[in-house]
Order: C-alpha cells, then structure tokens, then sequence
C-alpha cells in the first residue's frame, strides 16, 4: 500500500516542493522515516500516532516507511505532521489518493488531532501556486498568510478530522478570500513625525536626501542632540512599499515566524534597531539552524544602529558583504542559504568617549588618544560604504522654546516620492529602483557633471583625500538633490551640497 502527498519546505525565503511518499508493508510493527529529516521532523511519528488515534481512526500495525523527497534536500519544522498523517490514512484506503495529490498541504499535528500554526505559509502557497496545485491546505491560524497570495485557493483547517472529510468528499471548506484592502494598502502610517523635530534643519535636510535615494547615512554629534530622535522619524518620510516588495518581507518574517498573530501582510517599511550587544550570527544571520539576522529583517526597510562604536568590530566589519550586495550568503556543510537584505543603513555615535568633544556647552575631557581609539572602532572601508555623513550640534535652549511649527512629514514625504518615481522610471530597464544602488557604469551615464563641478569635485578630492568610492558617492548624492528639485543635469550647487554630507572624511 503506497500513498503520496505534496508539502513543501523553506530553504531561505524560497519554499521548495517536498514530496511525501508512505509506504504500508507486513512486518514487525515500525514506523520510519528517511530523507534527510531532522530531529522535529522524526518526532512527527508521536504526533502523528496519537493524533490519528485520538481522532477516531484505525493506526496500522504494521511496517510504515515515510521517504521526503527529494532526499538530499534537509527537512526541518512540523509541517509535515499533517501530510503524512493523510498519506497514511490513503495507504489504508480511507483517502482517495487520486484528490490527495492535487494539493499541497502543511501543518503540525496535537496529540488531540488539532492542527498548529507552521512558519512559511507565505512562500510555500507562492510554490504551490507556481506548480498549479488546486490549492493548499494549511492550518486555520496561517489563513490569512497564505491568502495574501492570488490564485491560489486556500484552504484552512483546525483538526484532522476535518481535513479527512474534506477529502472525503463528506464535508466542504470554504476557502480563504484574499483581502483587497489589506493587499493595496502600502501606505505608511508613522506615530512618529518631523514636525515634532525642533531645529536640525541640516540634519532633516540630509535625511529627506537619505529617503528620496536610498543612501545610508551617519549622524555624529553630543548625547541629547537628536540623533536617535531624527532616525526613529525616517520611516514617515519613506516611499510606500510596492506589493511586490511587501510580499518578499512578508516572507522573511514568515519563515522566522515573526509575523504578528492576525497580520497577512507587512505593509509599512520595517524599522530595526537591534542593540549593540547583538553577535555577528544576530546581526547577518545564521546559527546552527541558519534564520535571517537583522539585516535581513530590515530588508525594505531601514536597519538604526545606535551608539555605532559599541558594536563589536567584527560585527560591524560584518556588514560590508550585505550594504555591497543586498543579500547575504550563509554557508554549511550541508546547505548554502542566501537572504535578501536590501536596506539603509542608519547609524549614530557621539565624537569622542564622553561624548562631548563638539559641544559648544561642556567642555570634553577625552585625551587626542582616547578619540583616536574610539572613532577607529569604525573602519574606513565601513566609513566609505556610508554614504551620507552629517554632524548633529546640540539645539540651544532658546530653539526649544520656539512656537513656529515645523514641517510635517507627510510635506517631505510628497517630495521624496516624487524623487523615487524619477528613479523608478529612470531604471525601469534594471533591476535597482534607487540611486544608491547605481553602479559605475550607471553613474557615469546618469551623473555626468559639468567643468566647473568638475573642478570644485576635483578639489574636494584632493584636500580631503577621498577614496574612489567616496568619489561615487558623492555624484549619488549629488543625482539625488537634482531629482528632489526636478533637475534633468547635476549643476555645482548638487555637487558642493553633497560634499558637505562627508564630515567624517574631513576629520580622517
């Protein structure tokens, strides 16, 4: 007696087809399972025991072998509780195997016959639906998950039980409707805005740059400046997420079970902000059984490191292949996962130790040396792949009392979208939607400058002493103010404004 059932496991974001093969002979009594599985996978014969037990069918005593193919592929999680639990019902004729394999099923089995929620609902309905399945069958709580995807029919189930007479043909399920709403709703709602920001005209300047092209940025200046302040109100000046793009972030807090309980869909740009004692496997990623690290969770969105030379240096050298790359590549013995981690980076730090080394009111008592240490906690290289450097003075006391308004962020907000779509349409024939991501060949057919930008960039280059990369940055930059004033050509003024954002190549 042979039966198989279609499922599905994660291997990084992507869900890959698994299929569930059992096999009923005479025997001793036993109950195998081979292809790769790991330890959760392996218990599943407990579970699955007690759960058709409990829920009033007949377990066969007889040898059972369960193959997941294919079987170089490692299985990890309780989502095949449920498939092999139907795949052994249809080896016993209580099941037609003929329906069963037109769906794709998932799901992790109580001892009562109750069916639990699984990670990666999202992206294994995306796989079911580019195999052309009927449909998926999940568990109730992961409904609203996998409906976010179109086209394929979703089914939601509590028990075994009802799984059973589903394909039994005595009992129907209504399937799950995707919801329009929550699918076209990519707008941002933030509870923080820039209208509470008093002063930093410079500071907001260089993060509404920072927004309209995706650049990273650093802010250096004294505690209590308003550095942490300005980087929690970024999100509210960031363009919406497309639906492409809040389906692929869906998917990674899919896959780490992070989506929150009753959320389908992540339609605001994430904000990370993970504290400076993280380790390098909590930051990039992997671990013994590799997950996304932060930098993958910010994917979208915008990755805050606060107090940046507290970082351990070996996790920030860390960062260097994901703010290159986008992705990050994570290798075992057995398997290599690539996550995608496209995000900007923000990062804060004060001038010295003390933090006190450019304000105007307290003196610093830091030594040449103990500044020298501390800024060379941050490499160059890191330095140089950020692209954006501003200093962020303390707001004297008479500001603070200032009653004039400032400006909301849903003003710069309007102008930051205008930006990106000159971007969008710009690079519609590439795969970047953004100027930070413009390679040398696209900077040189997108950021061509006249002689006499030429000659202020010349000179920059040599006091300052930049690197080439600084070189590239600085022409983003400079593309990027154009777009925000609707500039077809960089002119002079683009070009000695983004100068001015790499402050911390005037202090190396």
């Amino acid at each position: 007696m042979l039966a198989k059932v279609l499922s599905s496991t994660v291997i990084g974001i992507d869900a890959c087809l698994v299929e569930v093969e059992i096999d009923i002979s005479h025997g001793l009594p036993s109950f195998t399972t081979v292809g790769l599985a790991e330890t959760a996978v392996k218990e599943s014969r407990e579970r699955v025991k007690s759960a058709i037990t409990n829920s009033g069918y007949s377990f066969p005593h007889d040898r059972i072998t369960v193959n997941l193919a294919p079987a170089d592929l490692k299985k990890e999680g309780t989502g095949f509780d449920l498939p092999i639990a139907l795949g052994i019902l249809s080896a016993t004729g209580l099941i037609s195997q003929e329906i069963l394999c037109r769906y794709l099923i998932l799901g992790e089995l109580s001892l009562d016959g109750r069916i639990k929620p699984v990670k990666g609902s999202l992206p294994m309905a995306l796989a079911a639906k580019k195999a052309n399945y009927s449909g998926i069958m999940i568990p109730w709580e992961n409904r609203k998950e996998a409906a976010v995807v179109r086209g394929i029919p979703v089914f939601p189930v509590r028990t075994l039980y009802q799984s059973v007479d589903f394909f039994q043909g005595t009992n129907t399920i209504q399937p799950e409707d995707a919801n329009p709403e929550i699918q076209e709703n990519t707008t941002h709602s933030a509870d923080n805005d820039f209208s509470e920001v008093v002063g930093q005209e410079h500071a907001k300047r260089a993060l509404e740059i920072a927004a309209a092209g995706g650049h990273n940025l650093i802010m250096t200046g004294p505690p209590g400046s308003g550095k942490t302040m300005l980087a929690r109100r970024l999100p509210s000046i960031l363009p919406p997420l497309l639906f492409d793009e809040a389906i692929e972030t869906t998917s990674i807090y899919s896959v780490t079970g992070a989506l929150g309980s009753g959320l389908s869909l992540i339609t605001e740009r994430p904000f990370r902000s993970p504290h400076h004692t993280i380790s390098d496997a909590g930051l990039i990623g992997g671990g013994h059984t590799p997950k996304p690290g932060e930098v993958s969770l910010a994917h979208n969105g915008v990755l805050f490191l606060d107090e940046l030379p507290e970082f351990k240096k070996h996790v920030l050298e860390v960062l260097r292949q994901p703010l290159e790359d986008q992705q990050v590549t994570i290798s075992r013995a057995l398997t290599t996962i690539t996550y995608p981690s496209n995000f900007m980076l923000i990062a804060a730090m004060n001038p010295c130790p003390c933090g006190f080394f450019s304000d105007l009111r307290q003196a610093c008592k830091c030594t040449h040396h103990q500044i020298a240490n501390y800024r060379a906690r941050i490499s160059g290289p890191l330095l140089d792949r950020i692209d954006i450097q501003i200093e962020v003075p303390a707001v004297p006391y008479r500001n603070l009392l200032s009653q004039t308004p400032a400006e909301p962020s849903e003003l710069i907000r309007e102008r930051v979208v205008k930006a990106r779509n000159i971007q969008r349409n710009r690079y519609q024939q590439t795969k970047i939607y953004s100027n930070s991501r413009m390679g040398s060949r696209l900077v040189q057919k997108h950021c061509p400058i006249q002689p006499d930008s030429e000659k202020l960039l010349m000179t920059a280059i040599d006091k300052l002493n930049l690197s080439a990369r600084a070189y590239y940055r600085i022409l983003k930059i400079a593309r990027t103010i154009a777009d925000l004033e609707a500039q077809t050509n960089i002119q002079s003024n683009h070009i000695a404004e983004a100068i001015q954002y790499r402050s911390l190549d005037r202090g190396r």
